[in-house]
């Protein structure tokens, strides 16, 4: 028998071609061998036409790569995890679907994920499966939710995917959360400290070079730098302000170019101390995704796919992008974390363990949680760490300005004092 299929290719390629197989189960198998994601299948003389599940997750998560990589903010990441938890109880007790999305739709406040829900659930009524649904809105849903859900629906668990992807988004929110809450003060200590120094050099230093120059005496060479520096920062504010702003403006946008990015990736993995916490929070994230998808029942291949495109530092895609080919060529798991420096020793062999016992995904899971625990304490630390530094430099500024204006007084004072008879 003939079968009509359309496929995708890793890239995002459309792939339209007609196989022979005697059943359809052959077919989806053929496809699948090949590493092409299936979205639709029909026989060719009149059988029935339907979307594969499997292939509409894998579809999913492609158009969702090609369309655009969903940069989630924290605000994101939360109604996300609220839309995944409150669907998975509804689900779970009985609930059509189509009844389970508008609860949730009322349950939203107004604003783009309202409309969001609001077509899932328009597009779920016409008889669109979930996953295709959610597939519409790729900057809400990235690839790992789209297969987590797909993974469900072709499965009979939905409501149990459903929780789990509330479970990982909550936990993504949490640790972004906590990582802009432990870095708010310490950068606002920053801001405060500069200000405190510029206001001081602009408006405080002026007011003691009149008196210095009655006095007549020779200035300490701190005193005469500040004294100078003052009269530039006055004299030239106007050119100051743009170039700092245009400072700014131009790091942030060389570190959003390629190369910016590749540098800073390199330097989050290379620079002492900050690697550590770096790599910690990297492999803590590849193991959650790739333990919740291998938990999904979602193929090896596909799931470390899946990871890498949620990854953040260039490094860490490049080692997924060698742990699929050498997994396609038969390594195992554990085989290619034991070369990379990048994953932790412990990591490589609590894998290696778990490949032997048939339970990589639940040890993947353990490991994350295990390592985010680690992660808060490490990030807490370096705050309160950062903290005082930043106090005291803040008051090594102040206090050099101090003596620096009050020296030539002290200077002025002592020599009165010797000669006076």
């Amino acid at each position: 028998m003939k079968w009509r299929c359309t496929a995708w290719d890793r890239e995002g390629r459309r792939i339209d071609e007609t196989i022979d197989a005697p059943t359809e189960h052959d077919a989806r198998e053929a496809i699948s061998h090949r590493g092409l994601f299936l979205s639709e299948i029909e026989s060719v003389g009149g059988g029935r036409r339907s979307k594969s599940a499997v292939g509409s997750q894998a579809g999913s998560s492609t158009k969702a790569g090609k369309a655009k990589k969903a940069k989630w903010k924290a605000g994101k990441v939360r109604m996300v995890a609220m839309f995944s938890r409150q669907l998975a109880v509804l689900v779970s007790a009985g609930t059509p679907l189509v009844d389970a999305l508008e609860a949730v739709e009322c349950q939203v406040s107004e604003g783009g994920f309202k409309d969001a829900v609001s077509d899932i659930r328009l597009r779920v009524e016409e008889g669109g499966t979930l996953s295709d649904a959610m597939a519409q809105h790729v900057d809400w849903f990235d690839s790992v939710s789209l297969s987590l859900v797909a993974a469900g629906e072709s499965g009979g668990q939905l409501d149990v995917m459903l929780q789990r992807l509330g479970v990982l988004t909550q936990q993504q929110a949490a640790l972004r959360s906590q990582l802009v809450g432990a870095m708010v003060y310490p950068a606002l200590l920053s801001v405060v400290a500069v200000c405190v120094f510029f206001l001081m050099t602009a408006f405080v230093v002026p007011r003691f070079s009149g008196l210095f120059e009655t006095l007549d005496v020779p200035l300490p060479a701190t005193t005469a730098v500040l004294m100078s520096f003052s009269g530039f920062l006055r004299g030239y504010w106007w050119a100051i302000i743009p170039a700092v702003l245009g400072s700014i403006i131009g790091g942030v946008v060389w570190i959003r170019s390629q190369h910016g990015r590749e540098t800073l990736d390199t330097a989050l993995v290379r620079v002492p101390k900050l690697s550590k916490m770096t790599r910690s929070l990297e492999v803590a994230r590849m193991s959650r995704l790739l333990g919740l998808l291998l938990l999904s029942k979602v193929p090896m291949v596909e799931a470390v796919d899946l990871t890498r495109a949620s990854l953040n530092n260039r490094h860490y895609r490049d080692f997924m992008d060698t742990l699929r080919d050498r997994i396609i060529g038969g390594d195992t798991l554990s085989a290619v974390m034991i070369q990379s420096e990048l994953i932790p020793r412990g990591v490589s062999q609590a894998v290696r363990n778990a490949e032997k016992a048939g339970k990589v995904g639940e040890v993947l899971s353990s490991l994350a949680d295990s390592m985010e625990d680690d992660n808060k304490v490490v990030v807490k630390s370096m705050t309160s760490l950062l903290e005082p530094l930043i106090l005291v430099v803040l008051g090594l500024m102040v206090g050099f300005v101090t003596v620096s204006m009050f020296m030539p007084l002290f200077d002025v004072t002592a020599a009165a004092g010797g000669a006076r008879p």
